[in-house]
């Protein structure tokens, strides 16, 4: 059994914080919980909602409909009430309500009369939800005393107390929802920004660079959360350009350097990217994905720039691209693409989006002990050459301030790094840099295969949508279907072999994607691999959910 709580109203009126107080006490009394937003870009006003899914079994994403639909402004009533379920309750801050089938609770004057603050008014939503669910208060109460301490008992004692009011009034409704089984689920709470912020920092992380833009700022945030622990400079930089150049710089002097961004100031990076192509830097883009093109849907969540990533930059060199699909994948992917980057000495990228940057779920906690990827640096002499021809393309780097001269240019250079005009030295400098394409593809995450080996429909999925297209999987076949389906973490360089095991043209191969023009079916098709006979495709800038994969697959 699973719950889904939709606490909706406008920016600026709680809604993040009573959905927090939500998902704190439930992951506390042992459910497995699931957190997603959506929200509009501006500060104030509008209509924004935050889904709080609790089951008795592991969650992977969000779903389509709430049970119950906490309702700040009479917008949010006219809105989304008609994306509930058939029974769900809806409960509605005010006196009055003219719509059928909602119940009427005045959080904000409660919470005047009991503490004379309208703010606490999520604290009376998230003690009357926890009585709807039968539930109880003690978790909560638990929350708001560690929440509040700083602020003082009387803080303390004026939430407990709005808490108790809006359980009261929660109680004289007649039907209750009832709530999932309770379990040992992991009491650790972390969202997928915060957990490859986390797997970063743990690698050896000296420097992060970025100008803020939504929705990768969370990962900045985070990051910068953590810097004295790290030892991390982290430096908002002037552009996206600027932040870029300065990654560039600081893998040239030796430290560990990554880069948040989203497709816009991406489009301002790919000019640097190249720099880090020619130099064989080290770096790692963070480019969580928006819908496009130009500003687009800045709040919401898109798998757009697929392609982009893998092609971005002038002239032609090597890179890793990774699209984590769940929030632990995000914290094994940062460190995988840092330890990559290093490796080859060339730039990683790593696709994420809105939707699983703000994605929260409660997982066995995660090592935060710092395990430093090794950078493969060397020392160098007198006859150090920072681009010596080698057969895996990977030459021996040193950096700065040792024995050695390390001398990088981006021109065209010869094996020590001078600029060089020669057609020869061109040809074998091209290709060093391209046979590390050799090491990379070697090295591909194999797709992993959810499902039955023999099923006769596959779904297709890369990055974000793995929970969703995986929920859909296990209700397809539970109502008798035969399902698989097959993820990609890594979408460059692909590991075409252990793909080609699983894309077959005598089975129905499905491409979940959220874009307009099946991206990833395109790049199947040029790897020379069977491509997929259907796609199922969202672009609207919200998130796939197990509902609307299986409404679609049954269409």
């Amino acid at each position: 059994m699973d719950i889904t709580i939709r606490v909706a109203g406008e920016a600026g009126q709680g809604v993040q914080t009573t959905g927090n107080l939500l998902v704190e006490s439930l992951a506390q009394l042992g459910m497995y919980v699931v957190s997603t937003q959506s929200y509009m870009s501006r500060i104030r006003g509008g209509l924004n909602w935050f889904d709080v899914r609790a089951g008795d079994q592991p969650l992977l994403g969000g779903s389509e409909r709430a049970d119950l639909l906490i309702a700040l402004t009479e917008q949010a009533v006219a809105i989304l009430q008609e994306h509930t379920t058939e029974n769900a309750l809806i409960l509605y801050d005010g006196e009055q309500c003219e719509r059928d089938g909602v119940i009427c609770i005045p959080f904000t004057k409660i919470a005047k009369e009991t503490s004379h603050s309208p703010v606490m008014a999520n604290v009376v939503a998230a003690g009357s939800v926890l009585t709807l669910l039968d539930l109880g208060l003690k978790d909560l109460e638990g929350y708001l005393e560690r929440h509040f301490q700083k602020k003082g008992p009387e803080v303390v004692a004026q939430n407990i107390a709005c808490a108790r009011e809006g359980a009261k009034c929660a109680a004289r409704i007649e039907r209750k929802l009832g709530a999932p089984r309770r379990r040992k689920a992991p009491a650790n709470l972390i969202a997928g920004a915060e957990a490859l912020g986390l797997g970063a920092a743990t690698a050896g992380l000296k420097c992060v660079f970025a100008y803020p833009m939504t929705p990768s700022t969370a990962t900045m945030t985070y990051l910068a959360g953590v810097s004295d622990r790290y030892g991390i400079v982290v430096e908002q930089a002037e552009d996206e350009i600027a932040a870029l150049n300065m990654a560039c710089g600081a893998a040239f002097a030796g430290a560990p350097a990554l880069v948040t961004t989203s497709g816009g100031g991406f489009a301002l990076m790919v000019e640097a990217l190249s720099l880090a192509g020619m130099c064989e830097l080290p770096v790692v883009v963070v480019l969580a994905q928006r819908p496009g093109p130009a500003t687009g849907q800045p709040t919401r969540t898109a798998q757009q720039d697929l392609l982009f990533a893998i092609h971005a930059g002038h002239g032609e060199f090597p890179r890793a691209v990774y699209a984590p699909g769940t929030v632990r994948q995000c914290y094994d992917i940062a460190r995988q693409a840092l330890a990559t980057a290093h490796k080859y000495q060339t730039p990683a990228i790593i696709l994420t989006d809105q939707f699983l940057q703000d994605l929260q779920q409660n997982i066995s906690p995660l090592d935060a002990a710092l395990r430093p990827i090794d950078c493969r640096v060397v020392e160098g002499g007198d006859d150090y050459a920072r681009y010596a021809l080698t057969d895996s393309g990977v030459s021996p780097r040193a950096i700065p301030g040792g024995p050695a001269a390390v001398i990088v240019d981006s021109d065209e250079h010869d094996h020590l790094g001078h600029l060089s005009e020669s057609f020869q030295v061109r040809m074998a400098q091209q290709d060093k840099r391209l046979r590390k394409g050799r090491g990379l593809t070697n090295e591909a995450l194999a797709p992993e295969l959810v499902g039955p080996e023999d099923a006769r429909t596959l779904l297709i999925a890369w990055g974000s949508t793995y929970g969703p297209c995986r929920e859909a999987v296990e209700r397809l076949n539970e109502q008798g279907g035969s399902f698989a389906m097959l993820h990609f973490a890594q979408v460059w360089p692909l590991d075409a072999k252990a793909a080609a095991r699983h894309l077959r043209a005598d089975r129905r191969m499905v491409s979940v994607e959220g874009n307009s023009t099946a991206l990833f079916a395109s790049l199947l098709r040029s790897a020379g691999l069977p491509g997929p006979t259907e796609t199922l495709l969202r672009y609207d800038g919200q998130a796939f959910t197990s509902d609307y994969i299986v409404s679609r697959i049954q269409e």
